[in-house]
């Protein structure tokens, strides 16, 4: 097992730094987003280049960052009943979803979107909108994001497994729901507006 939590580790180093670089890739789209909005109020010229260059970052992001998300737990969660549950059941939950929901997900996306990618590619897919970008990269995000969550899934399961052997602390046992996340903050607003008015 602790070659297992090895390569977990690995796993979640890998993602942690896939995650935290791409993630600028918002900001590089926002400036894009604006200067092409600037350009085209002030000059009156526009290009579909920029319009889709918005939007390919945007996928970069969000399918290649998605098992960043999956790492710091902050995917969505029906909180109001996750956090009524005794730890053993959240656990076998989060183990079940991730083997019987996560994973083949992920290979049926995987599956699927592979020829999609590469019939794209061997024809050079162009834009339909005049001026647009090639769209195979676009398409081998979807390649690229379901296998990043799919190897994050494998850390997720081996991480679950060793926290039901008692190998790892559980996570999910300092865990607040969304209500008890919300009572903490506004706790602490009122404490910090009645040391003020002091």
């Amino acid at each position: 097992m602790q070659a297992l939590l090895k390569l977990s580790r690995g796993i979640d180093a890998m993602t942690t730094t896939i995650g935290r670089w791409l993630s600028w890739l918002i900001l590089i789209a926002v400036i894009i987003s604006s200067a092409n909005a600037t350009i085209r109020k002030i000059f009156d010229v526009s290009s579909n280049a920029y319009l889709e260059l918005q939007w390919m970052l945007f996928g970069a992001v969000f399918l290649l960052c998605s098992p960043w998300t999956l790492l710091k737990d902050e995917h969505i969660k029906i909180d109001i009943v996750n956090h009524h549950l005794p730890l053993k059941v959240r656990s076998w939950i989060d183990l079940i979803g991730h083997v019987f929901f996560l994973m083949p997900f992920c290979i049926v996306v995987l599956w699927t979107s592979i020829p999609f990618f590469l019939v794209s590619y061997h024809q050079n897919e162009q834009s339909f909108n005049a001026g647009g970008l090639p769209q195979w990269p676009a398409k081998s995000l979807v390649v690229l994001g379901a296998a990043l969550l799919l190897v994050q899934a494998i850390s997720e399961i081996i991480k679950r497994v060793a926290v039901m052997q008692g190998l790892l602390p559980d996570p999910n046992k300092l865990a607040l729901s969304a209500h008890e996340q919300a009572a903490l903050e506004a706790e602490r607003l009122a404490e910090a507006i009645s040391s003020e008015t002091k």
